[in-house]
C-alpha cells in the first residue's frame, strides 16, 4: 500500500497546473513591488 509523501493542498484553483499558479503569484507579486515603488518611492 503505497502512502503519499505529502499533501498536495487544495484543489480550488483557477489555473490548470501549478507552474502556471507559480508564474502567476511571482507576476502578481512584481506588479505589487512595482507599485509599492511607485507610491511609497516618491
Amino acid at each position: 500500500m503505497a502512502e503519499q509523501k505529502f499533501e498536495r493542498g487544495t484543489n480550488l484553483s483557477i489555473f490548470v497546473s501549478d507552474r502556471r499558479e507559480d508564474i502567476g503569484a511571482l507576476i502578481f507579486a512584481l506588479v505589487i513591488a512595482i507599485g509599492v515603488v511607485f507610491f511609497v518611492g516618491n
